[in-house]
């Protein structure tokens, strides 16, 4: 028998912003509740991931802005960046709120044990101390909250000095003069926007016909268009059929039909995905299935063996912090029983690429809509005709909508600009509320600014664009 400090109403495995979110819902809904993590409190998304790549990522947007100070009647003279001063920062930021979430759990009374987790089964958990010691926790409830790492292809493994994964690329111990950034989704081309910024000559190689594969193809179209006009190198349909590592550099060879070539850079960076961190937990002795590299559930979270679930991005996509921890409170209320719990509707999670300029989306495509068989109506507004983009110097890019052209519902937003990443939850929220086009055009948008432009992409989706 374990012992009363040791027998928990719910136990989580993994504290990033799936785990840690979910052990809150829990104890507030008055479950006893652990969680076990066995590096740092918030995840990968708090310390190596979503926050520390933001920070670099404004240093750079702050660097870009500097360097058009005279578009702006200022003069900023001799701009240049402390590398390690970039990057110190980032850490600090991630560790700030590392530290929060470590008073989170405080706060809501929740036993943090740090450690690597086995599942025993019978609701058992041992648990092997950073400190040597081991442990055994019992729990009516398990959450299995791991996350996930970045996938490696064989030839291409990283090293951590010519070749990076995400964690490498937040902190270079120098800045590389050339990088071949391979595989551009959100995360490849965050580091290809904050490289190229701050003045590397960047390539990116992506497998597939476009980059930022999973947007609406019009929108992956202009940002294309818009880093090659700052210089970027792009290769679509295009894969690396191995790498050479020299003494300061690395050789690519890359490869799409009827072409070969080569490419010698400094530094590569290798963001072709992430697989689940589901090894050595144990989930195959307690019949867990999983399929890819991910732990396989239902719409709950439950994985089929009695009392053990799974949140987040060690389950399927899209992975992304927010889902995890949607998923989190789904996943603790059904357990809980409270009453109205909806499962996860997919359709209504924003996405968000912080790049420059940044991308952002809810909902289908436009592409995905007329697959469906949809009849819709798109609506389109440009940057360039919105007063308040033309007064922050940002006239490039587009706000699409798109709606059923029956009943008016929203079916997708997809945007590309300045500050599309805050823009969206408007979006997302309209969506949430199976808003039609009617109540979108009743609404009032304030004067000047970006929101703007999302009111006129609705009236240009049904004829009626004030501004264009």
């Amino acid at each position: 028998m374990e012992s009363a400090e040791s027998q928990f109403d719910l136990a989580v495995i993994g504290a990033g912003p799936g785990g840690y979110v979910a052990a809150i819902r829990a104890a507030q809904l008055g479950l006893k509740t652990a969680i076990v993590e066995r590096e740092h409190l918030g995840g990968i998304c708090l310390n190596w991931g979503c926050i520390p790549t933001k920070a670099l990522l404004r240093t750079a947007e702050l660097y870009h802005q500097m360097g058009r100070a005279a578009e702006f009647g200022l003069a900023c003279d001799n701009l240049r960046f402390d590398l390690a001063s970039v990057v110190e920062r980032s850490r600090k930021v991630a560790a700030r709120l590392s530290n929060g979430v470590a008073y989170l759990m405080k706060k809501n009374k929740i036993a943090v044990i740090d450690g690597e987790a086995t599942l025993k089964g019978e609701g058992r958990v041992a648990i092997a101390g950073k400190d040597g010691a081991a442990r055994t926790i019992a729990a009516k409830h398990i959450v299995i909250a791991t996350g996930a790492r970045a996938r490696e292809l064989p030839g291409l493994e990283a090293d951590g000095r010519l070749v990076w994964t995400y964690k490498y690329a937040m902190v270079p111990p120098a800045f590389p003069k050339s990088l071949l950034v391979i595989g551009s989704g959100a995360i490849g081309i965050e580091f290809a926007s904050f490289y190229r910024t701050l003045g590397a000559e960047v390539t990116v190689v992506e497998m597939l016909d476009r980059i930022l594969p999973v947007e609406d193809a019009e929108i992956s179209a202009l940002a294309r268009k818009a880093f090659a006009k700052q210089g970027m190198t792009i290769h679509t349909g295009t894969g690396v059929e191995g790498l050479v590592r020299h003494e300061d550099g690395v050789t690519a060879r890359l490869a799409k039909p009827g072409l070969t070539g080569e490419i010698t850079v400094d530094r590569v960076i290798l963001a072709v995905g992430i697989t689940g961190n589901v090894e050595g937990l144990g989930l195959e002795q307690q019949g867990v299935k999983i399929e890819k590299g991910h732990i396989v559930v239902d719409e709950w979270g439950a994985t089929g063996s009695p009392g053990l679930y799974a949140i987040g991005d060690v389950v399927s996509p899209p992975w992304l912090a927010h889902k995890a921890s949607h998923e989190g409170v789904l996943c603790v209320e059904k357990i809980a029983g409270v009453e109205g719990v909806h499962p996860l509707d997919k359709s209504a999670i924003p996405a968000c690429t912080y790049s420059a300029p940044q991308v952002a989306s809810v909902g289908l495509t436009e592409e995905a809509a007329r697959a469906e068989g949809r009849s819709v109506k798109v609506g389109r507004f440009p940057y360039s005709a919105n007063g308040k983009a033309i007064v922050l110097g940002e006239t490039e890019g587009l706000i699409k909508t798109i709606f059923d052209a029956e009943s008016g519902e929203l079916l997708g937003a997809h945007m590309i600009g300045a500050e599309v990443t805050e823009l969206i939850q408007g979006f997302a929220v309209a969506k949430g509320l199976e808003t039609t086009e009617a109540e979108l055009i009743a609404s009032i948008f304030p004067h000047p600014t970006l929101s703007e432009m999302m009111y006129e992409s609705v009236l240009d989706a049904y004829g009626r664009a004030l501004h264009i």
